[in-house]
């Protein structure tokens, strides 16, 4: 898991800034609509934000959030979430998030999301440390 997250850091340096073209914006709505379907407990909604391939590994909805609640619990209800770096080449986008969970713990969450044949900008994968850990 490390190792993945030591890639993806060293992409997102080589990869253009998407800030300065004001694309990160999609991106960054995707996940906050995600962030806020998991806080609703709607999991049809979350279960829609995630790519063709995570939604393969994870057939249903409720499986989908089932595995959020157990993994990923920092992003069920946080307290505080704000967008870092984002990065991106071709169709492949690296979103760094912060976040403050609901028990006031800092947490670094990495996002990597694809624009998919539609159009869409679907979530492929979130790695997700606490801040004060190293990669």
């Amino acid at each position: 898991m490390r190792a993945f997250v030591l890639i993806i850091a060293l992409l997102v340096g080589f990869a253009p800034d998407l800030r300065a073209g004001d694309d990160a914006g999609p991106a960054q709505a995707v996940i906050s609509s995600q962030l806020e379907a998991i806080g609703r407990d709607d999991a049809a909604a979350a279960y829609s934000y995630a790519a063709p391939a995570i939604q393969g590994l994870f057939t249903r909805p409720d499986i989908f959030m089932s595995m959020v609640r157990q993994s990923y619990a920092p992003l069920v209800r946080p307290k505080r979430v704000e967008f870092g770096k984002s990065a991106g080449s071709g169709d492949a986008i690296v979103q760094h998030v912060h976040i403050v969970d609901s028990d006031g713990v800092a947490w670094e969450a990495l996002y990597t999301l694809e624009q998919q044949p539609d159009g869409s900008i679907k979530i492929t994968g979130c790695s997700l440390l606490k801040a004060d850990q190293e990669a």
